[in-house]
This record gives structure tokens, sequence and C-alpha cells, in this order.
């Protein structure tokens, strides 16, 4: 089952400040929902595992992500492949970040993944929406380690 992403979201944070964060193991494991631990195997490349639920369906997932064709602090592609109980998937992505005039960044994303097993089988609009969703909260926690409190509870680490 084919699926495709896309979509823009300005994030309150300067362009470089946002880079740092997009390739930080330690924020993205934070931010990416169901991520229970992202180990660096070389440059730019980690595995990951994780523990997701999608519609009824609830299982684990281990993965490799790879970060290519960087132009900091502005794009890159990422790469995704993976299995687990929830099925087998693999995809790509490309990001772009722009300055916005209040100091804050758009963060513009894209991509196609092609998603097969268990997880195909809750068909592709409960999918789509599921993707939407998770993507929502990937954003939602990204957004966070922006605010005060957030960049405080960091600095006392």
């Amino acid at each position: 089952m084919k699926l495709e992403i896309s979509g823009s979201e300005v994030i309150a944070a300067p362009v470089e400040v946002l880079w740092a964060s997009l390739n930080d193991p330690a924020v993205l494991t934070r931010c990416i929902p169901g991520c229970k631990r992202m180990t660096e195997t070389g440059p730019d490349a980690y595995m990951v595992e994780m523990q997701l639920r999608v519609a009824a369906v609830g299982g684990s997932f281990e993965g490799e992500i790879a970060l290519t064709d960087k132009e900091p602090p502005r794009r890159c592609r990422i790469s995704v492949s993976g299995s687990g109980s929830l099925g087998h998937g693999n995809g790509e992505a490309h990001f772009e970040i722009s300055a916005q005039d209040d100091g804050h960044s758009l963060l513009s994303y894209s991509g196609t993944g092609e998603i097969g097993g268990l997880v195909a089988g809750v068909g592709q609009r409960i999918l789509s929406s599921v993707s939407k969703h998770l993507i929502g909260r990937f954003f939602t926690a990204l957004r966070q380690q922006f605010e005060p409190a957030a960049q405080a509870a960091g600095a006392q680490r």
C-alpha cells in the first residue's frame, strides 16, 4: 500500500536551531511518536526501535533511518525502512526549512512510503488518517522543545 504525506509547519525557532534539533537523536527520540530508542550506527544513520498502535493494531517496529542530501541548515532527505509485528515498510521524505520574518521557521515536507503486512490491512483511509495523527503528534512534541519550560528543563540536565 502506498502512502503519501506533505505539509508545512511553523516552528518558533530560528532556522539553525531547528536544523540542529532535527539532527539530534535525543530530540528525535522524544518527538517521534512511539520511539523507544534511536542509536547512531554511522554518520547520519540510525537504528530505531518503536512501539506503535495503528487503529486497533499495536506492535513493535525496528528500522533504519538515514539522512542524505543534506544542505545545512536548509534541506535534507530522510530514508526509512524497517519491519516488525505490525508489518514492513520503507519510505523517503524531503524537508526544507525557511526563515520567517518573525524569527520563526517554516518546515515544509513531502514524502512517499510503501507499507505492507498487517498494518496495511487497516485500509488506505484509516492509514492516511493515522499518519496525519502521528505527524501532528511529532510536530506538537517538536514545538514543545522550543517552549521556555522545555528549554529550562534541558538546561538543567
